[in-house]
């Protein structure tokens, strides 16, 4: 089977947004790991309007946020890649998904930096 490509610019990228919507919702409603960071993302958020952030902290609040669901997102491509190539445990294979979480790692360490710069002012 061929893939036919759009060559329509507005239907085009209308398929292409709801590809991706598509992909956000099955990484949501079936990876754990990203049900969790989804969670703190509404988490905070609510925090966020119960505390009247500034806009500057809104905007690095929704950065982090984002960082860490899109690293997060980009972890399970990755792991899910590796299982396809090869379904057995395989030392390299293992390296590769180590890096991969380390990537997730460094972004929620950054999450949770701007969390704390941003809110231990507001309970001090």
């Amino acid at each position: 089977m061929e893939f036919q490509k759009d060559s329509s610019f507005f239907s085009g990228r209308l398929k292409s947004v709801s590809f991706a919507v598509k992909g956000a919702v099955k990484l949501i409603t079936t990876e754990h790991s990203v049900m969790v960071q989804f969670f703190i993302g509404i988490v905070m958020t609510i925090l966020g309007f119960y505390l009247h952030i500034t806009t500057t902290e809104w905007l690095f609040q929704t950065l982090a946020i984002g960082l860490v669901m899109s690293v997060e997102g980009i972890n399970t491509a990755v792991e899910k890649i590796a299982d396809f190539i090869h379904p057995n445990f395989h030392e390299r294979i293992g390296f590769i998904k180590d890096i991969a979480a380390g990537a997730v790692f460094f972004a929620a360490l950054t999450a949770i930096a701007i969390g704390l710069i941003i809110y231990v002012p507001k309970f001090l």
